[in-house]
């Protein structure tokens, strides 16, 4: 059921640079969303970071050349190793070892690559994803965290972006540190409750930019790397 739950996750439109949320975001909103991004690192760390790779809960390891919009994904469970271009939807698959050669299949498993990276990559880069063409925010208020602190409340909704953009988010930001503490994820935007929520915990330093792999009882995003070049 929890793999399940994972793929249904649904993404924002990835670009290679971040960009001002739509105009229908309350400003509130967004402003608090530039503090998140500020906190990380920054804009300007998060657009040069290229190079990238991290596994997902221990089913696959994804290797993303940001800048060019090339991602290799190696599936554990099926052998199945995707080489995609996200942006042209174009790639290579191979399947046990074998290269596919029908045009039909490459399409499906492409899709279906293109379709993990999204879902992946959002596991673990939203907090930059924030303010993207197509995102519209809202600051639903503040609620007390478990340690006493305050968290700014911000919800996601999509317009014409991603695989699901009927999806809603809930996103809690530490007052203090301006960091993304916490995510609560609706399959409809109508949802009264939400199907996953859960921590986003211990941020670690790659690069010039901060991520968080750990997701609470739901698991880890490890192995994280960060490159200027690919080794």
């Amino acid at each position: 059921m929890f793999q399940k739950m994972i793929l249904l996750l649904a993404v924002a439109l990835f670009v290679s640079k971040g960009l001002s949320a739509q105009n229908a975001s309350d400003p509130k909103a967004v402003e608090i969303a530039g503090q998140v991004m500020k906190a990380m690192g920054g804009q300007k760390n998060w657009d040069k970071t290229r190079f990238v790779a991290w596994t997902f809960f221990g089913r696959r390891r994804l290797w993303w050349d940001k800048h060019e919009g090339l991602v290799r994904i190696e599936s554990f469970a099926d052998s199945t190793i995707y080489l995609v271009d996200v942006g042209k939807e174009t790639g290579t698959v191979k399947r046990k070892g074998v290269v596919l050669e029908h045009v039909d299949s490459i399409a499906k498993y492409v899709k279906r690559g293109k379709s993990m990276w999204l879902n992946d990559a959002y596991w673990l880069f939203m907090p930059y994803k924030m303010m993207d063409p197509g995102v519209t925010l809202r600051h639903l208020g503040t609620e007390a965290l478990a340690a006493g602190n305050q968290a700014d409340v911000l919800q996601l909704t999509f317009e014409n972006v991603g695989d699901t953009p009927e999806n809603r988010y809930k996103v809690y930001i530490d007052q203090r540190t301006h960091l993304v503490v916490q995510w609560d994820y609706f399959a409809k935007a109508s949802d009264a409750e939400p199907r996953i929520s859960n921590s986003w915990d211990n941020y670690s330093r790659y690069g010039k930019i901060l991520l968080s792999g750990d997701r609470g009882k739901r698991g880890k995003l490890d192995d994280i790397a960060v490159w200027k070049k690919m080794p």
